[in-house]
């Protein structure tokens, strides 16, 4: 008799993983960082001003949510001057889908 070979991964792959989306969901978990997320991947990079002038939404509040995508992993910062550009890391984007794929291999419901 063979053994079934699963497609799950192992273990400890998961619990590594699990880390990662979860921080990247945290980045998410926000409609208004959502919709910075969007206006970023629209263009290349944008400084918080242009972003501000896109939302409904004061400087300190954007500034805060950007901060809130850049720990995600999701948006990168680079200083320029006195001004900071934001872009998003379109390899972490890439790896987000890979480990919603990864979690969705891994239901059993």
């Amino acid at each position: 008799m063979t053994k079934a070979v699963s497609k799950r991964p192992s273990k400890a792959l998961i619990h590594q993983d699990n880390d990662q989306l979860a921080g990247m969901a945290w980045g998410i978990a926000h409609p208004v960082r959502v919709q910075i997320l969007q206006i970023l991947c629209t263009g290349d990079c944008c400084g918080c001003g242009q972003i501000v002038d896109c939302l409904p939404l004061a400087q300190s509040t954007v500034s805060q949510h950007l901060k809130i995508l850049c720990k995600s992993g999701l948006v990168k910062a680079e200083q320029q001057g006195n001004r900071t550009i934001y872009s998003v890391d379109r390899d972490q984007l890439e790896r987000l889908k890979t480990l919603v794929q990864t979690f969705d291999q891994v239901c059993v419901c």
